[in-house]
């Protein structure tokens, strides 16, 4: 193999590390211009688990109700039995890679799970730990 084409491969491999660290790192300072503080893995491992009432049938929900337990495998929508990629970006290398589809989801699952949407503290909490899978 010649050198240019082993560093095109190189480089075609690293892409999708970068854009996540360009996505995130665009992120935590947005939401550390909003007021948030110093983020935690294991806070955002906290939310992540903790359970929350559903308004609407009083039943409990938390990010594990669709997307599992093990950040490795794939989860499953609740509700429309929808398979859910890993979150995990040492297995799913799209995850965390554009700053548009995070914002949309976190819109969606924190209204969905927490009724409200996340602070800014809260999404990056979940950002640091989703990044450190």
């Amino acid at each position: 193999m010649n050198r240019k084409l082993i560093g095109t491969a190189a480089l075609l491999v690293a892409l999708p590390f970068c854009a996540q660290a360009d996505a995130v790192a665009e992120l935590e300072t947005r939401y550390q211009d909003q007021g948030a503080g110093t983020f935690s893995a294991a806070a955002g491992e906290a939310l992540w688990h903790k359970p929350h009432i559903d308004a609407e049938t009083g039943g409990e929900r938390s990010c594990t109700t669709c997307h599992g337990t093990d950040q490795a495998k794939p989860g499953r929508h609740q509700r429309t039995g929808k398979v859910i990629e890993s979150m995990a970006p040492s297995v799913n290398p799209q995850r965390l890679t554009d700053v548009a589809k995070i914002e949309k989801w976190f819109v969606r699952n924190c209204k969905w799970t927490l009724g409200r949407e996340c602070s800014a503290q809260e999404k990056g909490d979940v950002l640091a730990f989703l990044k450190s899978l």
